[in-house]
């Protein structure tokens, strides 16, 4: 007998082959899309921003909750406030940074308690005694306080900093709390500060993040702005991050904080700690290298950019804070808002590079909370204010903020607006995941809500590739994402960002999406445009590319609003029409809700407040900004 042979059919042989091809072609393009997948995939949310009761300001103003509170708070646990009313989050946070100010860390409590050495002192006892008053009393000497320091008016027995055993314990036990609570892949806590830099009462303050442990934190004391130890000028926190680097082998950044409280110091285009001197590439480049990220809003106020300096933004008047510097002894200016702004500081970085090689201003975007109340609160309905007079009560919408009468200027509590976080594209919820995703750059900004932003640029994108959804396969395939620079145009290329925006799943429709560019023209004159590129409904551009208003479904007598307008997910492949090779430029991308209740309608409510004070804003529309791309013809 014939052996039996089994023959397969012409048509499987032609099938299997091709599949032995596809995979002797290529071994390592695997069928799961998951499988030795390398990028950033996990979205976190954290605050970067927050003081507890160890800071002067915080605790002079009431706040009691202390860093472990913060922690337990910020990874869901309900607290006790300052004012012992319950409060949780809806949804714990990520990660957070506790940015305790650096000089006079740990004094206020000491004042309020009247320790010997501060009792000792005229200055010490006589806070000690406004303190003890309590209620307005005790408002008005934190003000008071944040006044003569910022001025240099504070007693020297006040100004607790590194060589003071009670600075030292604070310390440690700043960097132990942190160590007790985080919890990699679950809670991350980052060991961080706030260097406080107030010069004649302009804010000039930076977040200090650093990736490390306590092994290397517990190595050095934070840098702090009073001499003789500490310094105002910047250049001086910079040394101090470069010999943090190089005793401990570890890593750390510096984000400012938001500039619209400087009065143009922020972003100045020159060294104002060195007679006005010009910028030379040695200072910027150090500059570049230490501060790669800006904080864009905060509850003191949005500073993406402002009315003055963006007629044509319809959106550009945003809780905007623009009376004058952060202790309000001098008025704002016209004339200072270029150099405080974010979007102007971009351009102003363009024209450096220019000029000197290098841009000093390319910045990613974090949010902030600069809450002084220990507590996260970034939601609208649920928002304890920024400090603890300003947490839940009927009358808190009427409530004075800050003035200054000689100059006319202040504001009221309702001024303040809901902190937004920090959104970060990272590899993993540990320190040093978020920390590398800051570092390069790959994080947003929101001003409460958790919308999901995903953005890339580059130059071969296609319609299909909208398609995916997981449209970061082929953003890092094919382009750089968000914070990243692109690569020379070649010849016939213009750039494409790949854009897909998520509503918040627990939060309001979205309106729009736009492409802010900022570019640098033949003549070295800065230009900006903003772009709507996404939009929800049937709506069309008009001539000169506005879109007309999503509309109002706010119900102001609740307070809520519905869905029922705007749309859960925008996105689009938006190609540059004005591109010009030669052109330096950046683009970074504004996803816009729908209108919502601001904070102050929920305590109208709530309260059943009858008279409001004038001006007063009831509703809002929250949003989202990116980390920019930045186009060199040169790379």
């Amino acid at each position: 007998m014939k052996k039996n042979l089994f023959v397969l059919p012409a048509v499987l042989l032609a099938v299997s082959g091709a599949t032995m091809a596809i995979a002797a072609e290529s071994e390592a393009k695997n069928y799961s899309p998951y499988a030795d997948r390398h990028y950033p995939t996990q979205l976190l949310f954290g605050e970067t921003h927050i003081h507890s009761a160890l800071s002067a300001d915080a605790g002079g103003g009431g706040t009691t909750l202390l860093p472990r509170e913060i922690y337990r708070f910020a990874r869901g646990e309900q607290v006790m406030s300052n004012t012992n009313q319950p409060v949780k989050l809806d949804r714990p946070l990520d990660f957070i940074c506790l940015t305790e100010h650096t000089d006079a860390m740990g004094v206020i409590t000491d004042i309020l308690k009247g320790t010997k050495n501060i009792l000792a002192d005229k200055q010490g006892a006589e806070f000690h005694q406004r303190f003890s008053k309590g209620g307005a009393e005790a408002k008005q000497a934190s003000f008071d306080l944040i006044a003569a320091f910022a001025n240099g008016e504070l007693s020297s027995a006040l100004v607790y900093q590194p060589g003071n055993p009670a600075y030292t314990r604070t310390w440690q036990d700043l960097v132990q709390a942190a160590e007790e609570y985080n919890e990699p892949h679950r809670f991350t806590t980052m060991i961080s500060y706030e260097w406080t830099s107030m010069v004649k009462g302009n804010n000039l303050h930076r977040n200090v993040i650093l990736r490390d442990g306590p092994d290397r934190a517990l190595q050095v004391l934070p840098f702090t702005m009073t001499a003789p130890i500490g310094s105002p000028n910047p250049q001086d926190l910079w040394k101090w991050l470069e010999n943090y680097e190089a005793k401990t082998g570890g890593k750390a950044i510096a984000i400012p904080h938001n500039g619209n409280l400087s009065n143009g110091w922020l972003f100045a285009l020159q060294d104002d700690f060195n007679n006005g001197a010009k910028f030379d590439l040695a200072y910027i480049t150090e500059r570049a290298k230490w501060e790669k990220l800006v904080e864009v809003g905060q509850t003191k106020g949005d500073s993406e950019t402002h009315p003055v300096l963006s007629p044509d933004d319809e959106f550009a008047d945003y809780e905007t804070w623009d009376f004058g510097n952060l202790d309000l002894s001098a008025k704002k200016t016209d004339a200072m808002l270029a150099t405080e702004y974010t979007r102007s500081t971009l351009k102003n970085g363009l024209l450096l590079e220019t000029e000197l090689g290098l841009n000093p201003f390319k910045l990613g975007f974090v949010g902030g909370g600069d809450l002084h109340t220990s507590l996260v609160t970034q939601d609208d309905d649920n928002f304890f204010g920024a400090f603890a007079w300003m947490e839940p009560s009927p009358k808190r919408v009427n409530e004075p903020g800050k003035y200054n009468k000689k100059l006319d200027i202040g504001y009221d509590a309702w001024r303040y607006s809901t902190p937004g976080p920090t959104a970060v594209w990272a590899t993993s919820n540990t320190r040093a995941g978020i920390f590398d995703a800051m570092k390069r750059k790959e994080v947003y900004a929101t001003t409460g809500p958790r919308i999901r932003l995903r953005v890339f640029a580059g130059y071969d994108f296609n319609s299909t590739d909208l398609k995916q959804r997981d449209i970061a396969s082929v953003g890092y395939a094919k382009g750089v994402p968000m914070g990243g620079d692109l690569a020379p145009a070649k010849k016939g290329q213009t750039p494409s960002l790949l854009i897909r925006a998520l509503r918040d799943p627990e939060g309001a429709n979205l309106d729009r999406v736009q492409v802010i560019k900022g570019w640098v023209d033949a003549k070295g004159v800065a230009h900006e445009k903003v772009y709507n590129v996404a939009w929800s409904g049937k709506r069309k551009l008009n001539r000169k590319g506005k879109l007309k208003s999503v509309g109002d479904t706010v119900d102001l007598s609740i307070p809520t609003w519905e869905n029922t307008i705007g749309a859960a997910q925008l996105q689009t492949l938006w190609q540059d029409p004005d591109f010009d090779a030669a052109e330096k430029a950046f683009y970074y991308v504004r996803a816009i809700e729908i209108p919502t209740p601001r904070w102050t309608a929920y305590d109208v409510v709530r309260y059943k407040v009858k008279t409001l004070p004038k001006g007063i804003k009831l509703k809002t529309q929250e949003r989202a900004y990116t980390s920019p791309f930045w186009y060199n013809s040169k790379g």
